[in-house]
């Protein structure tokens, strides 16, 4: 991944913010046919310890957990928040006009390799961890125990649990930190204005990095 430095996210305490709050995640890997890419949530196994896990399961019918080399690595993508960035919105266009349209974004890249986890109990605690999570602040949060034994055991049957220990990991960060403070407080205004979730999100992220000390950068 193209990376400036200025956009560049290191912090493993930020890149686990990020892949919990948008677990939903787009793994690379290399098939019989080519590069494939699966949609999937994963859920990245609480702990500081040196060498972050991602788990998951997919349908047994998927050939990913069969086609995955070993020894290879796979590419795991988080898609934070983003957003379309209009240049009408820079402080510095009634002085200057020289401004362009860009696009805002936060992601993360993990690579690591794939092992198949078959075991019916580690998929059923994979499943029960990540409802857990995404259910977490529900008024009635739904549990792995509300469904019948039978019904689940039989699903849990049709797919696969994967596990990926994290080798390496980076984020990139494009939230406006290359423009002057002026623009950076009218990108705000302007998102704030929008009254979407999308816009919102933004909003914080542009803040936040802010307030951690983001250099102004050109380019």
């Amino acid at each position: 991944m193209y990376c400036p430095d200025p956009f560049a996210e290191i912090r493993p305490e930020i890149l686990r913010a990020l892949i919990q709050r948008y677990p939903l995640a787009t793994l690379v890997s290399m098939g019989a046919n080519g590069l494939e890419a699966n949609h999937i949530p994963l859920y990245l196994v609480p702990g500081e310890g040196p060498q972050p896990v991602l788990q998951g399961h997919v349908a047994r019918a998927n050939q990913l957990w069969q086609e995955a080399p070993p020894d290879g690595e796979v590419l795991v993508i988080f898609q934070g928040p983003q957003h379309y960035i209009s240049p009408s919105w820079y402080a510095t266009k009634a002085e200057t006009g020289k401004v362009v349209p860009t696009w805002n974004y936060a992601v993360v890249h993990a690579y690591g390799p794939l092992h198949v986890r078959g075991d019916p109990a580690w998929i059923r605690q994979q499943m029960v961890a990540l409802t857990a999570q995404q259910e977490n602040g529900f008024t009635l949060p739904w549990q792995m125990e509300d469904a019948p034994r039978d019904f689940t055991e039989r699903l849990i049957q049709q797919v696969v649990g994967i596990e990926i220990p994290i080798s390496r990991w980076m984020g990139k960060w494009k939230v406006s930190q290359n423009q002057p403070l002026c623009n950076r407080d009218s990108v705000v205004a302007h998102l704030e204005q929008q009254k979407r979730p999308d816009s919102e999100a933004m909003v914080e992220y542009v803040l936040t990095s802010r307030k951690n000390g983001k250099k102004d950068h050109s380019g």
